[in-house]
């Protein structure tokens, strides 16, 4: 396993702030997270794989053409092993477990091959995607859309702009997940464990 804090030097990642175009706010090194407290502390997880890097700039360069001025905006990019395993002790047996990648199979994240974006407008505002970042809940699974739409709980507008980030993330290479609308892994998640290290 390589160490976060020995990836500086490693060409197969970039540094977020290097993305043309991608803004980050890690949630994680923060305490404005389901935890609310910082999760990386003392450590650097701004980064991500090259391939998913050059995919999320794809992607916003698709976003920009059809809807200038807004961005993708970064939530969580590279989480490694060892957070994963701080944080599933604290969920496993709750509810909250169905959020999290168990560390023993290994979190996408831990790879540096998924992030967590939303989108912001022009003024540099969250888009209202009928959920928050992390809201552990019914209303954030995509997989519920026409469920949510049917009962009321999202409005179109919503599910809309949820749309227009999987359609953005599309176009880098990226898939979403069943539960999760700020999610996306960059490729095949079982090559990911296969053919990747994995950061700890």
């Amino acid at each position: 396993m390589t160490r976060v804090e020995d990836i500086a030097g490693d060409p197969a990642f970039r540094r977020l702030a290097t993305l043309r175009g991608v803004p980050c706010d890690l949630r994680y090194a923060t305490r404005n997270n389901f935890a609310g407290r910082v999760l990386y502390v003392d450590l650097d997880c701004a980064w991500l794989r090259a391939e998913a890097a050059s995919g999320l700039e794809a992607a916003a360069t698709w976003l920009s053409t059809r809807r200038p001025g807004w961005r993708l905006l970064v939530l969580d990019a590279l989480r490694p092993q060892r957070v994963q395993e701080a944080i599933w002790a604290d969920v496993v047996g709750t509810a909250m477990a169905l959020y999290f990648a168990n560390p023993a199979r290994g979190s996408i994240h831990s790879y540096g091959m998924a992030v967590d974006v939303t989108l912001i407008d022009p003024q540099g505002r969250e888009s209202d995607m009928g959920s928050g970042f992390d809201e552990m809940a019914l209303a954030s699974h995509p997989a519920l859309h026409a469920q949510h739409l049917a009962s009321g709980l999202l409005t179109p507008a919503q599910v809309a702009e949820r749309q227009c980030l999987a359609d953005a993330m599309a176009h880098g290479g990226f898939h979403g997940i069943a539960t999760e609308w700020w999610h996306f892994d960059h490729g095949d998640r079982d090559r990911v464990r296969r053919d990747l290290p994995r950061i700890y």
